[in-house]
């Protein structure tokens, strides 16, 4: 079961690489085992490079049902006014649709990544798992060897799939809509400072319908008011 798993989540990772992954969470089982197991089940990946071809489907993954536990992460592009193109990390997180940040960059790396990433998860953690597709910034080395040192499960759709990722596409919408259609970027630090304050509101009042209309900070903090109630409350009981 736990191979499956993992093929499911990585899915263009080999019965080897997959025996790496198990070694690494403390499976004791020797190559041959892992081989057999792989094979019974059909999960051989094609090396054959075809265009946007799956090479295995994913399980469906479970809603999030606290803060911080599962991230979706994506990249859009823009243009600054003197024609020269730029890139932007987004990131949402999928429970109560919070924008941890945005970084608009030239271009972007595993290091460059990895490094953001660590900014953020000293005002919030880190998340539990991170959902995103299979571009080279998040298939790198780097980031993998950071997603084990912190234990993040890293989620990676299917290619062609953007639809397994809806909760990053339906946020890049509102901020290509919202912000980059209507706004001019003279540099990136211009960039930097408008992309921020756009995030500011979209997680401070920015009314979201699949919230009841509630801002993602205030449906967060009526989540976290809810919990500690249901605590106390059990709490009480037991005394």
């Amino acid at each position: 079961m736990r191979i499956k798993e993992l093929a499911m989540s990585r899915i263009r990772f080999g019965y080897q690489r997959i025996l790496v992954l198990l070694q690494r969470e403390g499976w004791l089982v020797g190559k041959k085992l892992v081989y057999r197991l792989y094979r019974e089940q059909g999960l051989q990946v094609k090396t054959k490079r075809r265009k946007k071809l799956a090479c295995q489907n994913r399980g469906r993954l479970e809603p999030a049902k606290v803060s911080n536990e599962r991230w979706s992460m994506d990249f859009v592009t823009d243009r600054l006014e003197d024609g020269r193109y730029f890139r932007v990390l987004t990131i949402v997180d999928q429970y109560d649709r919070n924008s941890p940040g945005l970084l608009a960059a030239p271009s972007f790396s595993g290091a460059k990544l990895r490094d953001y990433l660590d900014e953020i998860a000293k005002q919030r953690a880190y998340p539990r798992s991170i959902t995103c597709d299979n571009g080279s910034e998040f298939c790198s080395r780097v980031f993998d060897s950071w997603a084990h040192l912190h234990n993040i499960r890293i989620d990676y759709i299917r290619p062609g799939k953007p639809v397994e990722n809806g909760y990053i596409e339906s946020f890049n919408a509102r901020l290509r809509d919202e912000c980059l259609n209507v706004s001019l970027f003279s540099s990136i630090t211009d960039a930097k400072e408008k992309l921020e304050i756009w995030r500011q509101d979209y997680n401070q009042n920015r009314p979201h319908s699949s919230l009841g209309n509630l801002a993602p900070a205030t449906f967060s903090a009526a989540a976290l008011g809810q919990d500690q109630h249901r605590k106390n409350s059990l709490s009480t009981a037991k005394n």
